[in-house]
């Protein structure tokens, strides 16, 4: 049986047994041909196929796996809005997107300005990247800093 626990909407365009199949393969990208299809009625062929046409429409364009960060030693979720002089926006994504502690990286409206989830070790890791990463950047503005006190909700929902 397949875990329940990750929810997606339906996806216009498609028949309820591929939005099916793409529930079950959000919860488990692991799951067989063959319990995919004692869920959805189909046989083990009707699956596959249906799947690689989902990933050959582009609808599904990777599988991955999602690590617990405290599990790795990574325990400290912490965001940075950084306000960039626009010349210097696209040196300063590309030398953040190879930084292995960030983890998210959106570019938002308003000034030309990134918002950054990283997942650090400690408070320590912090005041060093802060120090020896963030403020090393070229066409720094502005730097706020938010540490997580508490989860609330964090979903592992897929909207679409």
């Amino acid at each position: 049986m397949i875990e329940r626990g990750i929810k997606i909407n339906m996806i216009n365009g498609l028949d309820e047994i591929d939005n099916k199949i793409l529930q079950l393969l959000a919860e488990n990208a692991r799951a067989s041909f063959v319990d995919i299809g004692k869920e959805v009625n189909l046989s083990r062929t009707a699956v596959k196929l249906r799947i690689q046409a989902l990933e050959s429409k582009g609808i599904i364009e990777k599988y991955s796996i999602i690590i617990n960060p405290e599990k790795v030693g990574n325990t400290l979720a912490v965001f940075f809005d950084i306000e960039v002089n626009p010349i210097h926006l696209n040196e300063v994504c590309d030398i953040l997107v190879e930084n292995p502690y960030i983890i998210k990286m959106y570019q938002m409206t308003g000034n030309t300005s990134l918002h950054i989830h990283a997942m650090l070790e400690s408070n320590e890791h912090l005041e060093s990247f802060l120090k020896n990463v963030i403020y090393e950047l070229p066409g720094i503005v502005n730097v706020r800093c938010s540490t997580i006190v508490s989860r609330i909700k964090d979903s592992k929902e897929i909207r679409i």
